[in-house]
């Protein structure tokens, strides 16, 4: 179903709507007043006249979006005034700078989650609940099969995956931005002070990690390693779009992996074509969907992206909540893959070759 035309948000061509800020929210077109939920390529798209986001997001956005674009960094929890409207960000636990976006006017507070997570993650800010008397909310694994492990355990199953080829590379795909510093982070935590190579795509994307301070263990680009020598026992950690690019030229006999939530369907490692899949997203899980939307408080829920008839469906007939699954075209701007991997950055450097991006979710 549409949003309401009287609401504090609608949906225009350009994207989610603000009248009384006269703002967009991650709009796919460009337009005058851009609030950002965070930077993965399919939330934060080029061109806008003035962009609004998470000063930790900063490094990233201007990396992907240019370095001369409008950018006005805000802090997590500041209100501000923008036109007739109170906005502000909150924590959406999904990668560096990631938020959840609240506006207020007339009255009402209407709540735009992003994309979130309630599980720990080192490589950024925790999920901070926010009430709201409508929420609209992500529903991209909103199936009761996906239910998430700690992310320390899986990066211990990481490790020792690693550790037991050390007569052979180690090739492990993760989405360039959120998805491989997460990975590295939780590693950090283990005790790993080996250095670990990556490709040009993730290596660009660590300079805004370490000056936020996100412990990490020490990493230097793949290109800096001279052809012929060995890497042997070498972890790498590369995007999926380079699974499939000249790239993969340079590994003799590499162990490989995958990892993402896409990891808990039966069948997922074996379309990927890789040795070993690791359960591990940057997304909420089953209950942590169900909990956030109970914590809002919101008397109306909107869904978008991923399974959302499933959880509007459940929230009706289980928690009595109204929820309807949301219309728009961001609702198919998602494919089979989770998201992160098709940002620019694959593109942005010569390690990606000439490999086809893939699309995101």
């Amino acid at each position: 179903m549409p949003l309401p035309p009287d609401g504090l948000l609608t949906l225009t061509p350009q994207g989610l709507y603000c009248p009384a800020a006269e703002a967009w929210i991650d709009p796919w077109r460009p337009v005058p007043r851009a609030l950002l939920t965070h930077a993965h390529a399919d939330h934060a798209r080029p061109g806008s006249g003035r962009y609004w986001a998470v000063a930790s997001s900063e490094g990233i956005l201007r990396r992907r979006l240019g370095s001369g674009i409008a950018l006005l960094p805000v802090e997590y929890g500041q209100r501000l005034r923008i036109g007739g409207a109170r906005v502000s960000f909150h924590s959406a636990g999904h990668v560096l700078g990631s938020a959840q976006i609240l506006v207020e006017a007339g009255g009402e507070r209407w709540l735009v989650s992003g994309d979130y997570k309630r599980c720990a993650d080192p490589s950024c800010e925790a999920f901070a609940p926010v009430t709201a008397d409508v929420c609209i909310t992500e529903a991209t694994f909103a199936l009761p099969i996906y239910r998430w492990r700690p992310g320390r355990e899986v990066a211990a199953e990481v490790l020792a995956w690693w550790r037991s080829a050390p007569d052979r590379p180690s090739l492990l795909f993760a989405y360039a931005f959120g998805k491989a510093q997460r990975l590295l982070a939780e590693l950090a935590l283990l005790g790993v002070a080996d250095e670990i190579l990556l490709h040009g795509a993730v290596e660009a994307l660590m300079d805004p990690y370490r000056e936020a301070g996100v412990q990490l263990p020490p990493t230097r680009p793949l290109t800096s390693v001279a052809r012929g020598e060995s890497l042997a026992g070498r972890l790498v950690i590369a995007p999926p779009a380079a699974q499939h690019s000249p790239w993969m030229q340079r590994f003799r006999r590499p162990q490989t992996a995958f990892v993402s939530g896409w990891m808990a369907v039966r069948g997922a490692r074996r379309r990927r074509g890789v040795e070993r899949g690791f359960v591990l997203s940057d997304h909420a899980d089953w209950p942590g969907l169900l909990q956030t939307v109970r914590e809002t408080g919101a008397r109306q829920v909107y869904v978008t992206h991923g399974q959302s008839d499933s959880l509007s469906r459940y929230l009706r007939e289980h928690e009595g909540v109204a929820a309807e699954a949301l219309e728009g075209d961001f609702v198919v701007e998602r494919g089979d893959v989770e998201r992160g991997d098709a940002d620019r950055a694959d593109a942005d450097h010569g390690d990606a070759g000439n490999a086809d991006l893939l699309p995101v979710v």
